[in-house]
């Protein structure tokens, strides 16, 4: 697969998570893919099993792609998960083998304010949020 198959593979990915549409936002993996979140020590093992995880998140959730990067076989997504209302800074690193998702870990990081050391130093960028 070229890189704009890939792009438009992924964006249709995070359009469908976004839209809580669980049979298109895991077209996208292999049936033997595995996802990581190092944050909670998880691995889950295989499509099906990634895609029944989801379905059983009780919280109302959102998507912001904020932007992708990456070419051939390593894809990288920065965006925020809205949970509940409740902003949660992510980054998703895809490794693709023969054109579907066969490696995915999850990193996810709060929103804090700046340390009182460097508060005068930074320059408040946008937050941002999911209706």
């Amino acid at each position: 697969m070229d890189d704009r198959t890939i792009r438009a593979a992924l964006e249709r990915h995070w359009e469908a998570s976004d839209a809580s549409d669980f049979e298109v936002e895991h077209e996208i993996y292999r049936d033997d893919a595995v996802l990581d979140y190092p944050q909670s020590g998880e691995r889950i093992r295989g499509r099906r099993n990634i895609q029944a995880s989801r379905t059983v998140q009780p919280n109302k959730k959102r998507f912001t792609v904020r932007r992708m990067i990456g070419s051939r076989d390593l894809w990288i997504t920065e965006f925020v998960l809205t949970y509940d209302g409740i902003p949660s800074y992510a980054v998703s690193i895809m490794e693709f083998r023969d054109g579907r998702v066969a490696n995915e870990t999850q990193y996810f990081a709060d929103r804090f304010d700046p340390a009182p050391s460097r508060e005068h130093l930074v320059e408040r960028a946008g937050e941002s949020t999911s209706p």
